[in-house]
C-alpha cells in the first residue's frame, strides 16, 4: 500500500475493507479517464463531447457498433431490471446535459441506434467519473464498486485502442 492508501484507511468509514482489486480498479479508473478525456474529448468531460466524437466516428465511417456489447449488456443488466429502471440507475445522478432520454432508451433496451448505444456506455462512465471525483461514490465507501469500475475500465480502454489516435 502507499502512503496515501495508508493515510485514507485510517481516515476514511470502511476504506480498510477495500480489496486491493477494488483500489487498483478505482487507482486505474482514474488514469484512464484522464488519458480518454484528452485524447478523445479534447479536454471536455462532459455528455456532449461524448456524443460529438462518437458521432463523428460513425459520421467518418469508422464506428464500430459492437465494439462495447459485453459493457453495455452489464449497464443495462445493472441499470434496468427489464421491467423498470434500478435503484442504481438513480444513482447515477443524471443530469439535464446527461441525455436522459437517450440513456433511458439504451439502458433498457429499446434503442438500437450505434451512435446512441456506444455514448450511453460512456455517459455511464461519465457519470462514474463524476460520482468519484465529485464526491458521491465516497459516501457509500466505493465498496461494492469493483466491477463497475472494471467494466468502466474496459470501456476506456477498448475506445482509446480504437479511437485514440484519430
Amino acid at each position: 500500500m502507499t502512503e496515501i492508501t495508508d493515510w485514507l484507511r485510517a481516515r476514511v468509514g470502511g476504506f480498510a475493507q477495500l480489496a486491493r482489486a477494488e483500489l487498483d480498479a478505482i487507482s486505474d479508473f482514474a488514469l484512464l479517464w484522464g488519458l480518454f478525456e484528452s485524447r478523445i474529448l479534447n479536454k471536455r468531460g462532459n455528455a456532449t463531447a461524448i456524443v460529438s466524437a462518437v458521432t463523428r466516428w460513425q459520421t467518418i465511417g469508422v464506428l464500430d457498433p459492437t465494439i462495447l456489447n459485453e459493457e453495455l449488456a452489464y449497464f443495462q443488466q445493472r441499470y434496468h431490471d427489464g421491467q423498470d429502471f434500478t435503484h442504481h440507475f438513480y444513482g447515477l445522478l443524471l443530469r439535464g446535459p446527461d441525455h436522459t432520454p437517450m440513456m433511458k432508451r439504451v439502458l433498457s433496451g429499446v434503442e438500437a441506434d450505434p451512435v446512441a448505444r456506444i455514448s450511453a456506455a460512456l455517459i455511464v462512465v461519465l457519470r462514474y467519473r463524476n460520482n468519484l471525483f465529485h464526491g458521491e461514490k465516497w459516501d457509500d465507501v466505493l465498496a461494492g464498486q469493483f466491477d463497475n469500475f472494471t467494466h468502466a475500465n474496459r470501456v476506456l480502454r477498448k475506445i482509446l485502442d480504437r479511437y485514440g489516435n484519430l
